[in-house]
């Protein structure tokens, strides 16, 4: 890989792509009672779906162990990552991968080399230590995983026999793939392609990272792969499938939660998150994801729903 801030890009670009609109600091989230008797909790948010998910299937568990908590959205990263380590937000959820070098470049520099890989428990250990000194505890990650992902039509899957990426790259078919420009420079997309899994990559239409424009363009026969996320929700919309990644090119972005390790490090939040943790899969998101993105039902309401059919409230 050619640095961390390669890694980092590369990650984000994806995440970015969960997102849609600009990124705004509104601070505005929902209040939920949990009759206070164990003080009140913040949780924090980037202004996108998945984020907001998140945070409120946080909030609803720690308001079911007694906290009153609060979800708050801000801007990104550089905006809640401060506040988390002086406490005016307790908790966060967080993509492990992504987090790890985005505390490695902070700490190391842009020229850092990558801490994070596909290698789970390696991405996991090296973001505990980051995380440490910066008044942060990460706790355990879970299934669920938001990461960069190459997917097909499913008609151009079939005719080809196709069900991961090294397929494609033995089929011999030539891609064209539709994503960001920077796909054809960055380590994750066209060169890892070509490197790792040997798919001939025609070239790059840079149509965005699983935009409308992407899957439409794959859809439509002009390209043959976009680059998207695992839990793009709305797939299935343009008839597209995702190939898997079976050599592991992409790096573990599970989902964590962080906390501050002085306000939010209790064993007792930690236990309510954890039911969290172990029962989202990645499938599990992606329907949360489209109910709130295709069905506009309230991001609030599609947490509480989720958590009451699983049993974690």
């Amino acid at each position: 890989m050619a640095g961390a801030a390669a890694a980092v890009m590369a990650l984000t670009a994806g995440l970015a792509a969960c997102g849609g609109d600009s990124l705004e600091d509104d601070g505005k989230g929902s209040d939920k009672g949990g009759g206070g008797k164990k003080g009140s909790i913040v949780v924090g948010s980037a202004r996108f779906t998945e984020q907001k998910v998140l945070a409120e299937l946080y909030a609803g568990v720690l308001a079911d162990a007694g906290y009153d908590t609060q979800v708050k959205t801000v801007q990104n990263r550089e905006i809640y990552k401060p506040e988390l380590k002086k406490g005016t937000i307790d908790v966060a959820p967080e993509y492990a991968a992504t987090l790890a070098e985005f505390l490695n470049l902070q700490k190391n520099g842009p020229k850092a080399e990558p801490v994070a890989s596909s290698d789970l428990d390696a991405t996991v250990s090296a973001l505990e230590k980051l995380a440490e000194p910066e008044g942060l505890k990460a706790l355990p990650a879970g299934e669920a995983v938001d990461q960069n992902a190459f997917a097909v039509s499913a008609e151009f899957a079939k005719e080809h026999k196709l069900k991961t990426l090294s397929d494609l790259g033995r089929s011999g078919e030539k891609v064209k793939i539709a994503a960001g420009d920077e796909c054809e420079s960055r380590p994750f997309c066209a060169p890892g392609l070509k490197k790792k899994y040997g798919i001939d990559v025609a070239g790059i239409d840079p149509k965005g990272v699983g935009t409308t424009q992407s899957k439409q363009a794959v859809k439509n026969g002009t390209d043959q792969l976009v680059l998207t996320t695992t839990t793009d929700a709305t797939l299935k919309n343009y008839d597209l499938v995702i190939l898997e990644d079976d050599k592991k090119l992409q790096n573990a972005d599970n989902i964590l939660p962080v906390v501050n390790a002085e306000e939010a490090g209790s064993k007792e939040i930690a236990d309510a998150l954890a039911k969290i943790t172990k029962t989202l899969t990645t499938d599990d998101l992606i329907e949360l994801n489209r109910k709130v993105d295709e069905e506009r039902q309230k991001e609030a309401d599609v947490a509480k729903e989720y958590l009451e059919s699983k049993g974690l409230i």
